[in-house]
């Protein structure tokens, strides 16, 4: 049976929420990091990195209740709404969608990539790309073609991460090679198709509705359960309040966390059963 555990966007608050979750899960015996792929979007791919690094999720969960943290405030909102809201008004296709997007966050005025990349690589306990198979999204900010790296593509983890995390217009495209990437989510808030042909599938998705030319969460979901056994766990009302209305607001970061732990747990049940089988 090949498992699967997809990690969706949704900020540092997302990753606590996402964090909080699995160790919940893990405190009720269902630990569902192990699996043997790991996607991750944006948020969660840098979560995808943690898990997979050999940390116990208790460790990465501590960490989210810290005080300090080298996030940079940011305002995730209106601005990108109406961005991409423009963009899909002259977007025949969802490529073309994303090309547009890509070309407003090349134009766009932010931190430095330096900066952004500084924030990225404190969030990685280890440089290296895991044994196991992690597949981190990003786009092509010029093209709008999905590019989705692993540890044979070349690139570095770091640099996969930060293309995966590079909000348009918000952070700035990251920079590997000759191409600039630009956030995965931009494809789907948690691609939660590509963990198509695994037979038992747990999805956390901080954000699961998309729009426009976004393929929606559920939607891939619902295709992947005709062949496999899927729990897709979104934040709860708890968890909702907790997140805030601004997913970049590092400052929310714990109580994001302790709703996703209390959420993991339950949950257990219902992800026991879709990760052990019904019988576990």
């Amino acid at each position: 049976m090949a498992t699967a555990l997809v990690l969706g966007s949704g900020g540092p608050t997302g990753a606590a929420w996402e964090l909080g979750i699995l160790a919940g899960l893990a405190n009720e015996g269902v630990d569902v990091t192990d699996a043997d792929t790991v996607i991750g979007t944006s948020a969660g791919s840098a979560v995808g990195a943690q898990v997979t690094a050999g940390l116990p999720i208790e460790q990465l969960y501590q960490a989210q209740l810290a005080r300090a943290t080298a996030e940079i405030p940011a305002k995730f909102g209106a601005r990108f709404n109406l961005m991409t809201a423009a963009a899909m008004l002259r977007s025949p296709s969802p490529q073309r969608f994303r090309q547009r997007v890509g070309a407003r966050a090349l134009a766009a005025s932010t931190v430095s990539e330096a900066a952004r990349h500084e924030v990225i690589v404190k969030r990685l306990p280890s440089q290296s790309w895991p044994d196991r198979r992690l597949l981190i999204v990003a786009v092509d900010a010029m093209s709008g073609e999905v590019a989705v790296f692993d540890r044979d593509a070349g690139v570095s983890l770091a640099d996969a991460v930060a293309a995966s995390c590079a909000i348009p217009t918000i952070w700035p495209p990251a920079r590997i090679g000759d191409r600039r990437f630009i956030d995965g989510g931009l494809r789907s808030w948690a691609n939660a198709d590509l963990a198509e042909g695994a037979d038992r599938i747990v999805v956390l998705a901080p954000m699961p509705q998309g729009s426009g030319p976004m393929a929606k969460v559920a939607d891939q979901v619902s295709a992947l359960a005709r062949a496999a056994t899927v729990a897709l766990i979104v934040p709860d009302r708890d968890a909702r309040v907790a997140i805030g209305g601004n997913i970049l607001d590092p400052s929310r970061r714990s109580v994001s966390a302790r709703a996703g732990r209390r959420q993991g747990a339950q949950a257990a049940a219902m992800v026991r059963s879709a990760w052990l089988g019904a019988t576990a």
